[in-house]
């Protein structure tokens, strides 16, 4: 490979850092007029056409090498990145003097023991953003670098991912090219290592010439995602980047921003979270679990729509058993560091300040990217909720997958509140698929494991990455009479519909749909529903029961399948959000406008509503819409070519409920 790039190199050494290298992330100015002609740089290699073999891109909980940086500004926040990633693994510092940058750490207590330097051009700090992206071919063969065009005219910026995968002798397919170019951001682009990837509709803009399902085929072709879930971009956070208000926690969980009622980007947000949980299972078919944690407002208190900064605690980064976040006010900091801990438990969990840097709008996430090792021990686990028990005991299975040969893959578990492991050894039964057996206990008993894998050299890797102490929870239950699949819940507002389906059932009387509210007082079950049963059938049978929730707050969902003979069993617990929609009208974005703003209200109920505009005499000047609307969160464009400059008004109006703002057009 080295070859391939030497001319190359030598070309990137010479590239100037053009600009400020205190640029935002977002487009200065004088970077809006220079996209209107800017070229990217031409990269003259092999590979510009997608990977032969099937790919699959890392997750970032994944095992990894290190993490790249990008040595410009706001270095106070970089050293401790730094201090705190050099522990977990390496750190690729790219700058342009390694002196200087070994003088600052050293300075400040820094090891350099983890510490890599790559002598190349640069234009900015946003490493995550026209970073490398690491991919394995068939799961975890060979290691390769994906390169994408960056959304930013930053030419030094752009072949960064280049000189890396040159110095990491991997081989570097870029999306350059017609039929394959591609511009995106790292930002905007969140996976779960098993071929589903979030984005916001950002890449479709930034895309304007290709459809969506052309832009889908060079994602699944170069990054292996076989499912690309794109939501609407929000009116406030300027750059479109998921990263600001999201992050995957691990292959089912969701760590997603929550605004005041009605503030900021918060009704998008939670029109966004509505989507996907709606529409989509998580990659091992079950509804996605959700983790809120506040966005913050800045030290003035003001919120994104009221000209405050930016804060976002989503903004973090994973480097194998540490987790750096960003922090601003130990008020809001405090929580937030506990709500990462105990949705990633086992985890070193640390904060940075970064009031410094969030004016750029940007934080951790943003200057970091992940770099994954070579020769990974893959272990895909869709852990037990409940587990059935049969003659052998309770059944555990993952995928093990390496490179290198598999030398032993071991199950690990204890009654919870003891305090040893007992081991078991897994056996393969072919395609890379382990079984173990926890050994029958009561129903009712609380079970924690993980699981590890060793290979022929010599490494042995868990799952979760942070056991013992970061394990999975099962609890035993009866060998079950009934089957069930596709257990999905999802709520819309106070509505919250539960899905099922069995496959068989045998003496089955029915299912108890049970509630409990999760709110530190008396998180009892209640039993809210009896669903009646099929008795005894061989045909696929789909059930259905929509819960109506009068006060917010979180909640937990099982259902108990009852036989005739008054034996039973629990099937998955699951958690779910509830915010019943309020009747909310919000303030049009962008104001001033000329020509065009959105306006986005809430409706609690189904009805006749309108949305009517008045000039300053209170004459009507248009009716935008008069029509019957469902409850929930709605946004409108609304186009005032055919207006004058001036101050209007806008009402809106529906059962018996009206709310007015005021909007000004500027031409």
């Amino acid at each position: 490979m080295k070859a391939k790039f030497s001319l190359l190199i030598i070309l990137i050494l010479f590239i100037p850092n053009l600009y400020s290298q205190n640029l935002p992330h977002y487009l200065t100015d004088h970077e809006k007029e220079l996209l209107k002609t800017y070229t990217p740089p031409a990269i003259n290699v092999d590979y510009i056409t997608p990977p032969v073999r099937n790919v699959r891109t890392m997750a970032e909980w994944e095992e990894l090498e290190g993490i790249i940086i990008t040595w410009t500004s706001y270095t106070s926040i970089l050293r401790q990145i730094v201090d705190y990633a050099q522990e977990e693994g390496k750190v690729f510092i790219v700058c342009s003097d390694s002196n200087s940058v070994k003088s600052y750490l050293t300075s400040g207590g820094v090891p350099l023991t983890n510490v890599n330097f790559l002598i190349t051009g640069y234009n900015s700090i946003w490493v995550r953003d026209y970073g490398p992206w690491t991919v394995y071919a068939d799961d975890v063969d060979s290691l390769y670098i994906v390169d994408w065009v960056y959304n930013r005219p930053r030419p030094a910026d752009d072949v960064v991912p280049v000189y890396f995968a040159n110095y990491y002798n991997a081989p570097i397919y870029q999306t350059t090219s017609s039929p394959y170019n591609l511009v995106n951001t790292g930002g905007n682009f969140m996976v779960d290592g098993m071929g589903t990837a979030f984005a916001s509709k950002l890449v479709l803009t930034e895309n304007s010439t290709k459809t969506e399902a052309e832009i889908d085929t060079i994602i699944k072709k170069f990054m292996g995602i076989n499912r690309f879930i794109k939501m609407n971009t929000l009116p406030y956070d300027e750059i479109h980047h998921i990263d600001m208000h999201m992050k995957l926690l691990d292959e089912e969980t969701l760590l997603v921003g929550q605004y005041p009622t009605g503030i900021s980007d918060g009704p998008q947000i939670e029109a966004n979270l509505n989507y996907v949980l709606t529409n989509f299972m998580n990659s091992f078919g079950r509804p996605y679990k959700v983790v809120r944690v506040q966005m913050p407002p800045d030290a003035t208190g003001r919120y994104p729509s009221g000209g405050g900064q930016y804060r976002t605690f989503t903004n973090s980064v994973i480097v194998n058993k540490t987790v750096i976040v960003p922090t601003y006010d130990v008020q809001y900091d405090t929580t937030a560091l506990r709500i990462y801990r105990e949705a990633m438990p086992g985890y070193n969990v640390v904060g940075i300040n970064c009031n410094g840097i969030i004016g750029a709008l940007g934080a951790i996430h943003c200057i970091t990217k992940e770099v994954g090792i070579k020769n990974p021990i893959y272990i895909s686990h869709k852990p037990n909720l409940t587990s059935v028990q049969n003659e052998f005991g309770i059944e555990i299975s993952a995928k093990v997958k390496s490179m290198l040969n598999i030398t032993q893959v071991n199950l690990f578990w204890k009654i919870d509140g003891e305090q040893l492991y007992n081991q078991v050894v897994m056996q393969s039964n072919g395609n890379s698929e382990y079984i173990g057996y926890i050994s029958a206990q009561p129903v009712g008993t609380k079970i924690k494991y993980y699981i590890s894998a060793s290979s022929t050299s010599g490494k042995t890797i868990s799952k979760p990455m942070t056991a013992p102490n970061g394990n999975y929870t099962t609890v035993a239950d009866y060998q079950v009479p009934v089957e069930m699949v596709n257990l999905r819940m999802f709520n819309h507002g106070n509505k919250v519909t539960i899905n099922w389906q069995t496959v068989t059932e045998t003496n089955n009387n029915g299912f108890e749909v049970q509630r409990m509210k999760k709110d530190g007082k008396n998180e009892d079950w209640e039993v809210i529903s009896f669903i009646k049963g099929r008795g005894n059938s061989l045909d696929n049978t789909s059930y259905e029961y929509v819960d109506l929730i009068k006060t917010s707050g979180r909640y937990e969902y099982r259902l108990k399948q009852i036989d005739f003979s008054g034996e039973f069993t629990y099937f998955e617990i699951a958690e779910i959000d509830v915010h019943p929609f309020t009747f909310e009208l919000l303030q049009n974005y962008p104001n001033p406008f000329n020509p065009r703003t959105t306006i986005s209200f809430q409706l609690a109920a189904e009805g006749q509503t309108s949305l009517k505009l008045y000039d300053m005499l209170g004459n009507e000047v248009v009716t935008i819409f008069d029509e019957v609307k469902k409850d929930g969160i709605h946004s409108i464009e609304f186009d005032a070519s055919s207006l004058s400059s001036g101050i209007y008004f806008y009402t809106l109006r529906a059962n018996d409920l009206f709310k007015t703002k005021k909007m000004i057009l500027i031409k």
